[in-house]
């Protein structure tokens, strides 16, 4: 079969809308506006998957029956508490449920597309609410759309699934999911648990019992940026991931380690990002005959970064990148400018930087970046038989 990608959209999932919130859904309408003038989803090869919401037997192989039903209702009750609902970071909103499940059901069809052998690499740009917590809703997060896929592909019969997060948060609650089944390999790069949200993502944090090695986790210091961030990627993820020998990729690619997002301290470029889109790309073709699912996740620069960012990872996933010096198209300039008053558009798809290629090597006196990534592969690389000071492995 040739190679094909199911981009799974449908304007409803813009339904996920917190109000006057950073989580603002203008980022993933303006990413598929930009995506579809550059002419991405009219590649060949491209399949538009209209999603349906998942329904509950779905949601509780993650989630608890009483913590869906707490969503239900809460959008009813002004003073509704608990549950982690009606808070800053998760207030409430009419058809809350719906929208999350909906968001779900885009990431369990893409993950079943791909399983099945209809495409290849499957996107959902809306998803990657990676915090949402069995019964508690976290970080922007109410359900948990790549945990819940990732079960869905468990209960089809994969024995391997790799789940590699590289938004600026601790994937923790993908990690909490699966912290004991060894047929989960969690994988998060993120900004120190020290600095910031949600406190956890701890190099020694490496799985519960009988799933030892499962979890891996390379806390960064706040000011990394793309040398040192793409270093740590090439240290760590192809070496374990090749251990573990998944049979499908699940990404989550959040665009908030961005040197202009508002709430972290990474200082990656949009170029950066591309860059890892890429080598995700090339991990999922060379272990797992090309079977990817990439999603979404944070990123607050609403015009400046994301769209930006996820028009490269749609742009990787449907085929050749984009040229990094690629316009971007005046009549998208001008829907940006309507949505987001104020906000300075891009002109362009690059940040004008060029990422370097640096090779991890072990050393004597390592700068903070490479402390991160000894302590890593000291915690986790023996779990996989790997030599955490040979930079072969």
């Amino acid at each position: 079969m040739a190679e094909s990608t199911a981009v799974v959209w449908d304007e409803a999932l813009l339904t996920y809308d917190m109000g006057d919130h950073p989580m603002n859904p203008v980022r993933v309408e303006l990413t598929m506006a930009l995506a579809r003038e550059l002419g991405v989803l009219d590649r060949p090869g491209v399949r538009l998957i209209v999603p349906a919401p998942a329904d509950d037997a779905a949601l509780t192989r993650v989630h608890r029956p009483d913590y869906l039903e707490a969503v239900r209702i809460a959008p009813h009750d002004p003073f509704f508490r608990g549950w982690g609902l009606n808070t800053p970071d998760n207030p409430v909103f009419e058809g809350m449920h719906e929208a999350s499940a909906r968001i779900c059901g885009a990431t369990l069809a893409a993950a079943e597309a791909v399983w099945s052998g209809a495409v290849t690499r499957a996107v959902n740009i809306s998803g990657g609410l990676h915090h949402a917590m069995a019964a508690r809703a976290s970080g922007f997060c109410v359900y948990n759309d790549p945990a819940v896929a990732i079960a869905r592909l468990l209960d089809l019969g994969a024995q391997r699934i790799a789940y590699v997060d590289i938004d600026v948060h601790h994937g923790d609650g993908v990690q909490a999911a699966f912290y004991d089944d060894p047929r989960v390999l969690t994988v998060s790069l993120h900004e120190t648990p020290l600095a910031l949200f949600p406190g956890t993502g701890f190099p020694d944090e490496t799985g519960g019992p009988g799933a030892e090695g499962a979890s891996v986790n390379l806390a960064l210091p706040p000011g990394t940026g793309d040398a040192g961030w793409l270093r740590a990627f090439h240290a760590v993820v192809p070496s374990v991931l090749r251990a573990f020998s998944p049979q499908i990729l699940i990404t989550q690619c959040g665009a908030d380690a961005h040197r202009l997002d508002p709430l972290a301290d990474l200082r990656l470029s949009v170029d950066g990002q591309r860059a890892a889109y890429i080598a995700l790309r090339a991990l999922a073709d060379e272990l797992c005959a090309g079977r990817w699912v990439a999603t979404g996740g944070g990123g607050y620069a609403l015009v400046e970064v994301v769209p930006r960012a996820w028009t490269h990872l749609l742009a990787v996933a449907t085929g050749a990148p984009l040229d990094p010096r690629t316009e971007t198209p005046p009549g998208w300039r001008k829907l940006a400018a309507d949505r987001r008053p104020g906000a300075e558009v891009p002109a362009t798809l690059t940040d004008g930087t060029t990422p370097p290629v640096e090779r991890w090597e072990p050393g004597t006196t390592p700068d903070p970046i490479d402390k991160a990534i000894m302590a890593t592969r000291m915690a986790v690389f023996p779990l996989h038989g790997l030599d955490p000071h040979d930079s072969r492995d």
